[in-house]
């Protein structure tokens, strides 16, 4: 069995699930350090979330300097009576592993550490930097896991040319999809307050439902964009409409939504925040209170669309996968969007389906196929002139 079948199975057996790390990390670290990585663990706690591990894994200090950035936390298992094999057995049937994180993404970073022996022994390695920053909080708060990382590595004195992701990027059939760059995503809050009061009354109360109802309506038919060369047209989703009044015979006091966009690069923060206060202000506030709150951290879009780096990206899949990867900025968030702050990056994976599924199960043969994209890719990378 490969070297990347041998690390997935250790890792699935880590019951991982954010923020745990259950020995993950230390597998990694026993796995790059006689490689000659030096590795740090770091761990990250505050600013209202829990303390998170990370791994930081460096070799060398000259030419081209690659990061690579994974986690090793996982989504919980759900019903676990559902699974057809234990969660974190990593059984293997019929050229099938099993597992939660087999897709998401412990297959990514077992295939990146994999293709690392043969360039070590061959000498090819020392050509460059290469770096891993894997995390145990991509799959939940993500607030004391990669950025801070990243924030550490700068301090360091750590600069990077390029950033590879090895989320499940693929989407159909391996190798037709490199995420090269993601919207942003931006959460609010509105909230109307009135006056309770009773039903019978209701020229003694002023009811903040009907306000509420229509900046819902103002929101939801409005059209922000109609997308660009790189990104889709911007969505504005509402999530929530509460009011939390379980009487049948009262005005409530205050009613609040809860909403998200995901946004292309027309946009960012500022102009999202003015946009939304416009929209509220076109409905008459009869009275009530109207307030507007935006959730930071709001993740800015990307895109690293001119980068020779993802163009070799490109080239190293197509050759492998035999069909040419739609260049795509589709999909939620990924710790892609720290990173972009610090060099170009791109995302190459497995195929996604399955991931935070019950029977989350990964082909063995495919988890070999990354580990080749990725032992090509480094190759190619650090033979690049800077």
């Amino acid at each position: 069995m490969s070297q990347a079948l041998d690390l997935l199975r250790d890792l699935i057996r880590c019951k991982s699930v954010t923020p745990a790390n259950d020995g993950a990390l230390e597998i990694l670290q026993d796995f790059l350090t006689p490689l000659g990585f030096e590795c740090h663990m770091l761990t990250f706690e505050g600013d209202g979330s829990y303390p998170v591990q990370n791994l930081f894994a460096t070799r060398g200090t000259g030419g081209r300097h690659l990061l690579f950035a994974g986690h090793t936390d996982v989504v919980p298992v759900g019903d676990e009576a559902a699974w057809t094999h234990d969660p974190f057995s990593a059984d293997e049937v019929d050229g099938v592993m099993w597992g939660r994180g087999a897709v998401d993404m412990k297959s990514g970073v077992a295939a990146f550490c994999a293709a690392l022996p043969e360039l070590v022994e061959s000498g090819e390695a020392d050509k460059g930097t290469i770096s891993l920053l894997i995390t145990g909080d991509e799959e939940s708060d993500a607030v004391n896991g990669t950025v801070k990382a990243l924030q550490w590595a700068k301090e360091q004195g750590y600069q990077f040319d390029f950033g590879l992701v090895g989320e499940p990027s693929s989407a159909e059939e391996f190798g037709d999809v490199v995420k090269i760059g993601r919207r942003g995503s931006l959460s609010f809050t509105i909230t109307v307050t009135g006056t309770q009061g009773h039903v019978a009354y209701p020229h003694k109360a002023n009811n903040p439902l009907p306000v509420l109802s229509k900046i819902a309506a103002q929101l939801s038919d409005a059209t922000l964009d109609e997308g660009n060369e790189n990104f889709q047209a911007t969505n504005l989703e509402l999530t929530t409409i509460d009011v939390g009044n379980k009487a049948g015979n009262v005005i409530p006091a205050r009613g609040s939504m809860h909403g998200n966009v995901r946004f292309n690069d027309i946009w960012d923060a500022f102009k999202l925040e003015y946009w939304l206060g416009q929209q509220i202000l076109a409905v008459p506030a009869n009275g009530c209170d109207v307030e507007l709150k935006i959730h930071h951290p709001v993740s800015r879009s990307f895109v690293s669309n001119d980068s020779a780096d993802v163009d070799l990206l490109i080239e190293t899949v197509q050759k492998h996968a035999n069909i040419t990867p739609i260049r795509s900025t589709g999909g939620g968030t990924s710790d892609a969007r720290f990173i972009a702050d610090y060099c170009p990056v791109a995302e190459f994976g497995l195929v996604g389906k399955g991931m935070h599924q019950v029977d989350e199960q990964v082909p063995m043969a495919m988890v070999e196929r990354l580990q080749s994209v990725y032992t090509d890719y480094l190759r190619a990378f650090l033979n690049q002139k800077s």
